[in-house]
């Protein structure tokens, strides 16, 4: 009964190996010289407007009276 205790185990931990070794080698990609050239496009920033991103913080973070996370201080009245 030991044995076959053990033996699910190792079977276990071989399945979850085998599960996440793709996972992990996914994530791995080398980028040549001429294609840096498309992911320096403006377009592929995630702040391209940076007036709208701030108004954009101001609006969340008078909604959750919370600040933080991007350094946007005040409450929630909407009065920062």
């Amino acid at each position: 009964m030991n044995n076959a205790i053990r033996r699910s185990q190792v079977m276990r931990h071989v399945r979850a190996a085998l599960i996440l070794s793709p996972l992990l080698v996914m994530g791995c990609a080398t980028v040549k010289p001429w294609q840096r050239e498309l992911l320096a496009d403006p377009i592929m920033q995630s702040d391209r407007n940076p007036l709208q991103s701030a108004q954009l913080d101001h609006i969340y973070f008078s909604r959750e009276a919370a600040s933080g996370g991007r350094s946007v201080g005040g409450g929630g009245c909407g009065c920062n």
